[in-house]
């Protein structure tokens, strides 16, 4: 006689009862923790460096909702490492399910729309056009902010206010099964409007990233403008290369999972597939909590003077690098004031004519 299987999916089959597709996070709950502790104290030390440094333009307004969002993926993280590994009380899985797995969710977009603010920044940085200047102001930024955090709480809070089903008691819980017909719909309608959101994100990285190495390839011929355009296409390179590394893959593989969470896809191996897949590219969306303080770093000047002022040692560089910044923004701010110059004297040419008049002087 035959030995019986001890696969799940085939007892599942046999047994005719609920498919278990979350009975192997072993490893991915070894990964999870890794991340979490090693981008534990970069992140609070991000927090204490903008703490100390001045937001006063449009980088560092993003730069701070990118680490808010990166802070609510830590407060939910703890809460989906013991809800995989099994050890969570009954009702503290039930909450995972409801409210801190829809907070890992808010946090992953948020983070996408940020990052994605910050590369068309970048971009817009370096162009010192009149539109440019205006789009960087920080009091449109800080509305930009908030219209993303509304409407990322209006998608994602019925995820946990919508009434649950009543399930017995099970190690393995998977969070759908809590949802009801209503709750799934929403569900799925969740996961469509932030794949548009991520899709128009990917235009907006796909169009600055673009315009950057147009930009590059045509101030070749002229050393002055090939460094300005060589120093913005690296760091929009850098962000968009984060970008593509975390968000990407999670994106090929969540419509398919999601005909599973629904029903449409009733194979137990196909869905055991799906759910292991999706796993795996969200530990890669996980992984920038790694990058982004890398990324505050090299981005942001007071975030490095802030973060160099705790070591003695680099006491002088953070003097030095103030010094460039402080030159950077005299230089920058005369580019402003000559292009307003050329836009008024376009509205109005006939001003500088009178003033040319009136300075003439008399026979």
């Amino acid at each position: 006689m035959m030995p019986p299987s001890t696969d799940s999916s085939a007892g599942a089959a046999e047994m005719g009862k609920e498919c278990i597709v979350n009975d192997q996070m072993g490893p991915f709950i070894v990964i999870y923790i890794l991340i979490f502790i090693i981008s534990l104290p970069g992140n609070l030390l991000s927090v204490w460096a903008f703490i100390r440094s001045p937001r006063t333009n449009s980088t560092s307004v993003y730069l701070v909702n990118l680490l808010v969002a990166d802070l609510l993926l830590l407060l939910a993280l703890p809460f989906k490492i013991l809800k995989d590994l099994g050890v969570m009380p009954w009702n503290l899985m039930v909450f995972h399910c409801q409210a801190s797995a829809v907070t890992i969710y808010i946090s992953l977009y948020a983070s996408i729309a940020f990052l994605t603010f910050i590369i068309t920044d970048r971009y817009l940085q370096d162009c010192h056009s009149l539109n440019s200047l205006r789009l960087r102001e920080v009091g449109f930024a800080r509305l930009l902010s908030l219209v993303v955090w509304l409407m990322l709480l209006l998608i994602m809070v019925p995820n946990m206010a919508l009434p649950t089903n009543k399930v017995q008691e099970q190690q393995y819980l998977k969070c759908s099964s809590l949802k009801t017909s209503i709750g799934l719909h929403w569900h799925s309608l969740t996961v469509f409007l932030c794949t548009v959101l991520f899709l128009n994100a990917s235009a907006g990285v796909l169009i600055s990233s673009g315009l950057a190495l147009k930009r590059l390839l045509r101030s070749r011929k002229d050393p002055k403008l090939w460094v300005n355009a060589r120093r913005a296409a690296v760091s929009v390179a850098a962000v968009v290369l984060a970008y593509i590394l975390c968000f990407v893959p999670y994106h090929i593989v969540r419509l398919p999972y999601t005909l599973a969470q629904t029903k449409v896809i009733t194979d137990c191996q196909t869905q055991r597939k799906l759910f292991l897949g999706k796993e795996s590219t969200l530990l890669l969306t996980v992984l920038h909590l790694c990058f982004d303080p890398l990324l505050f770093f090299y981005l942001y000047e007071p975030f490095r003077q802030a973060f160099r002022r705790m070591f003695p040692c680099c006491r002088s560089q953070a003097a030095s690098d103030a010094e460039q910044q402080a030159a950077q923004e005299m230089m920058q701010t005369a580019a402003s004031a000559r292009q307003e110059d050329a836009v008024n004297t376009r509205v109005n040419p006939c001003s500088t004519l009178t003033g040319e008049v009136a300075q003439r002087p008399k026979a």
